[in-house]
């Protein structure tokens, strides 16, 4: 009964071409048996990878402290990132504020929110302190509740750093126009900062566009989310990706309410509006049940 209190962890590193950087990162996370990446989703075109890691809780640990096996996989790995991956010689067609972009953790099974934002906290705590990295905390780990878009936004996320709607090279100096909630107030420019939070599951769900002409797919992305009186829960953002094609890239912050179907239909009639084709979207995680079951197997094959 002690694993069925799970959390999860999704790990945006803005790098996927750099196969010897990769590498040193999974192997960080193997030091620690007991935390399982379930997944791993690379993106070449936006030179991106995402990783999902997933845990169990035991009595010594359902506290959140520095033993949970999950913060110290997630931390070993971020460690491990900054090491190899220098910002300064990144470019991709995906928004990102450093090496690490974006750090997620969700509770799964019978885990609580507060046990997946204390241990949120305490791994912002330990990057800002530790990898002196600026880090922002968001969700239920904010004392507001502020949201990762929000932060984003307030941080010029969205706007591209070169042309051909590209983002190259470190961030600048100034690119700090808020005070971190952990860490050092400067910034190095080829590692970035760090943005940590904690919320309920969330699906990623990319829906491709067949089109150069990134603004049309921006205008779409903006009727498609709530945030621009679209569908609720839902945010979503244009990208370029490929030389002929473009993406509605959306977090479903509550798909059980609108999940992916709706979606790929909105999409689809707003492209239509617009006399552009849409292809067949895709996840680019399992369902939560999935991560579990995929969890719950691979620790049973390894004892």
């Amino acid at each position: 009964m002690l694993k069925s209190m799970l959390a999860c962890c999704k790990l945006y590193i803005s790098e996927s071409r750099n196969a010897i950087a990769l590498d040193s990162i999974e192997r960080a996370a193997k030091l620690h048996p007991e935390a399982i990446i379930t997944n791993i989703f690379k993106d070449e075109v936006y030179n991106r990878v995402g990783y999902t890691i997933v845990s169990h809780f035991t009595p010594a640990n359902s506290s959140l402290d520095a033993s949970s096996p999950l913060k110290r996989a997630v931390f070993s790995m971020v460690k491990a990132a900054l090491e190899a991956i220098d910002l300064e010689l990144h470019s991709g067609t995906h928004p990102r504020v450093g090496v690490v972009d974006h750090i997620c953790f969700h509770p799964l099974a019978q885990a609580s929110m507060d046990q997946a934002a204390g241990l949120a906290n305490s791994l912002a705590a330990d990057i800002g302190h530790k990898l002196q990295v600026p880090t922002f905390v968001y969700g239920g780990v904010h004392k507001r509740g502020k949201t990762l878009d929000a932060i984003r936004r307030e941080l010029g996320y969205f706007k591209p750093s070169s042309s051909g709607n590209q983002w190259t090279g470190g961030l600048p100096s100034d690119a700090l126009l808020l005070k971190p909630d952990h860490g050092p107030t400067e910034l190095t420019g080829n590692k970035g900062f760090v943005i940590v939070g904690a919320t309920p599951w969330v699906d990623n769900y990319n829906v491709p566009v067949l089109t150069t002409n990134i603004e049309a797919v921006r205008r779409i992305a903006r009727r498609v989310s709530g945030r621009g009186g679209g569908l609720h829960s839902v945010q979503a953002m244009g990208l370029a990706h490929g030389e002929n094609s473009t993406e509605v890239a959306c977090n479903l912050l509550d798909p059980s309410r609108v999940g992916a179907d709706q979606v790929q239909l909105e999409v689809q009639r707003l492209a239509h509006e617009e006399g552009l084709a849409v292809g067949e979207g895709y996840f680019t995680d399992f369902s939560q049940e999935r991560v579990i079951e995929t969890y719950l197997r691979t620790i049973k094959s390894c004892n």
